[in-house]
Parts: C-alpha cells; structure tokens; sequence
C-alpha cells in the first residue's frame, strides 16, 4: 500500500452531479493514491451527506443555505466540519491540505471559486469548461504565475493532452475536436421544431447532467470545447475543427507541422479522462469495458451542420471577436437552456435568441475580471427579459 503522505487529496466541486459521483468512484477504486477532502453540492443535501458518511471529507459546503440545518445535523460527530454559501466554497479551496481541485460546478458559477484555488496555488483539475470560455486568457495568465497546472477532464480535452505527453516540444497544426452530433445529427430545422426536452435529453453515447446533454444536442457543448481548447493549449482560432464522428470511439486528434496525426481512443466513458487528470503522469490499472475493434467495424466522419445547429457558428463567431462575448455567450446560453428545461421554449429559440443577445451588450475589448462579471448580470438580466416577452 502507498504511503499516506503519498495520496492526492481532492477538493471536489459539484459532488452530486455526474461528474462529481463518477469522480468519486475513481477514488473509490484508488484508495491508496486518491481521498476526498472537500466535497460541495449545490443543493442536493440528501446525496451530499451520503456521500461525506462514506467518504468522510474533512470538510462539506453546501451552497444553499436552506440546506445547512439539514447537513450539519447528519455531520454533527463525524468529525466533518460543515459550511453554507458560495463564500464558503471560495474559503474551502484555499486550505492547505487540498493538492487539486476539481472543479465539477456547471456554468459560470465555477469561475469564483477556480480563480481562488488557482491563487492558493492548487492544481486544477476542469470538468467546468465554461471557466475557460469567460475568462480563458485571464485564467491561463494567473495559472501561469502560480505555477498552477490545469488538466483538462472533458473527454475531448483529455484526448489532445494524451496526445501531446511527450510531443510538447512539437507545434501543433491542427487539432480535431469530434463531437458525437447529438441525438439530432441528420434532421432539418424543420424537424427540430416540435422537438421535447425528453427527447433532447437521450443522447446516444454519453451519459451527462442535463444542461450539458442539450448543450451536447444544439451543439453548443462543442462550441463552448473550441473555445476551452484554444486557452488550454495556446491555439489560434483557424488551428481547432470540428468533425462529427458518431460512434465516439476516437475522442480528439491532433496533427502536427509534419502532417502526422495522433488520436485518443477508447469507450464513451467519463471515468478514464477523470483517472488520467487525478493521477497525471501515471496511468493505473482499472476495471473500465475494454475496447474492442470488432464491436465497431466501421467508424465516420462528417461535417457537422453549423446552418442548422447554429450554436457552433456563434461559439466560432465570439472566439474570433473575443473581448467579453464568449462571456455573453454563456451567460445567454444558460438562460436559454433554463428556459427550454421549464418547457417556456422550443429547442430551436435556444439558439435564436442566444445569437440575439450578442448585439444586446456593450462589447469590451479587453476586460477585466470585474466587466466579466457583470457582462454575466447584464446578459442574465436581459435574457430573462426577451424570456418573459
């Protein structure tokens, strides 16, 4: 058995949800190089007191503050110090005794905390790749003046940094960034009219939270990765492509100046880019489903339908003009996600009202951590606007 002093102890951000439970079953499986010692949740109190009996943290915040009642009681005696608020969560990721972070939260709201972890000198592990898309270049920076390492936990993301170990040395051409097509790869705006969450909600290969699994269906997950991978490994905008290969089998790709191509490949399963962030630079020996050649004879490959999936093209549209749109972007996005979930719009005003709010918000050029912010409130607040016309 390793050496206590050995293990990698783990802040982890959004515990109940999907990333945060399989992230727990990776330590779970690693016990001897792997614990938890922050776990938070949002809201589900139920789930993240279950967890912290099992995984016995050294401290939980619970960001509804409604909740606190509920989880210091299940926590009183355990010897697990408990905490409410987003303050809190900003406080937590700062302890000394936390070696990576990993940042689980869905949307903006895993910005604040990142940043503090980031200036407490604490690797990150990103499952939050909205972070990145809001404030990449102010992120990179102060990752770079912290001697902070950011590994990257999307699937896709964890495919180009697999592919690069040992070619750092070697410019990147291109990379490929492939993207599944959702459960609506092939159909006409027309048919994405009368579309319901339930059926945006099945998506053929991966198992995910809501709001990542429509954004997975209007292909703005992808757009959002383009966008991530460009701060990630220091890209131009014309050196990322998106090629859609259903059967999610080869992850990403990366080609490099002498035109050779290098691909990640393995089964849609979140687990292997979670193992791979945690215990970087070594690989350990899991029971994951091996990947077999002969269950996929055939894999494609096609362009994807930016005319009709038309998230793509803005995601491209604000990497290319920057300042604060990428922030405006998500923010719109998330509201419009919202919305759709609560049945108050249709699948295709996703995408229509998110291109409407780019011209809705003074552009800044080069903004700082506090415009972002409230370029996020403004775009919030004018979203729920046109919603409610």
């Amino acid at each position: 058995m390793a050496d206590q002093s050995q293990k990698k102890r783990i802040a982890l951000l959004g515990s109940t949800g999907s990333i945060g439970t399989q992230t727990l079953e990776v330590v779970e499986a690693n016990p001897e190089v792997l614990e938890v010692a922050v776990l938070t949740a949002k809201s589900n109190y139920k789930l993240l007191i279950e967890q912290a009996l099992k995984f016995k943290p050294n401290c939980v915040v619970i960001i509804d503050e409604a909740h606190y009642k509920e989880v210091d009681d299940a926590l009183w005696g355990e010897g697990i110090k408990t905490y409410a608020g987003s303050k809190a969560l900003e406080e937590v990721v700062q302890m000394e005794e936390i070696d990576v972070v990993l940042t689980a939260l869905v949307g903006f709201s895993g910005l604040r905390p990142t940043i503090k972890a980031i200036e407490a000198g604490k690797n990150i592990a990103l499952a939050n790749k909205e972070t990145l898309v809001v404030a990449g270049e102010i992120i990179t920076k102060l990752a770079q003046e912290k001697g902070v390492n950011i590994y990257p936990v999307d699937s896709e993301h964890s495919a180009i940094f697999q592919c690069l170990v040992g070619e750092f040395h070697n410019p990147i051409e291109k990379i490929y960034l492939t993207a599944s097509g959702g459960p609506f790869r092939g159909r006409s705006a027309a048919d994405l009219e009368k579309i319901t969450k339930e059926q945006a909600l099945k998506h053929p290969n991966w198992d995910m939270g809501a709001k990542i699994t429509i954004d997975s269906a209007t292909l703005m997950n992808k757009g959002l990765e383009v966008i991530e991978a460009k701060w990630l490994f220091g890209l131009k905008n014309e050196q990322i492509d998106v090629i859609v290969h259903p059967q999610s089998i080869i992850h990403s790709i990366v080609q490099f100046k002498d035109g050779s191509m290098k691909a990640q490949m393995g089964l849609p399963d979140m687990k292997l880019p979670i193992q791979y962030a945690l215990l970087y630079p070594n690989r350990f020996q899991n029971d994951f489903k091996r990947f077999d050649f002969l269950d996929y004879p055939t894999l494609s490959f096609e362009k994807p339908d930016k005319e009709t999936f038309v998230n793509l093209n803005l995601a491209y549209e604000v990497m290319e003009r920057g300042g604060n749109l990428p922030t405006v972007l998500n923010a719109a996005n998330e509201m419009t996600v919202a919305a759709f979930l609560e049945d108050k719009i249709g699948f295709l005003d996703i995408g229509r009202i998110n291109g409407e709010m780019l011209g809705k918000i003074d552009f800044i050029q080069s903004p700082s951590l506090e415009d972002l912010y409230e370029t996020d409130r403004l775009c919030r607040e004018k979203a729920l606007d046109v919603l409610q016309a």
